[in-house]
């Protein structure tokens, strides 16, 4: 028998919140040079996005 589809709505993942905040970032500075700052911005978001991609793989196992 195949479970039960929870009925709440699908909630979105942080991994998929960090994933939409790092689109909005380099969307924003599209056509732009980036400043040291602006990398160093990137690199926080893609160490969150990291983190909560391994958090939910662990979760998944």
């Amino acid at each position: 028998m195949s479970p039960t589809p929870s009925a709440h709505p699908r909630v979105p993942s942080p991994a998929s919140e960090a994933n939409e905040s790092i689109r909005r970032f380099v969307r924003a500075r599209r056509g732009l040079a980036w400043t040291a700052q602006d990398m160093a911005e990137y690199a926080v978001l893609l160490e969150i996005w990291t983190l909560a991609v391994r958090a939910e793989v662990v979760e998944a196992a």
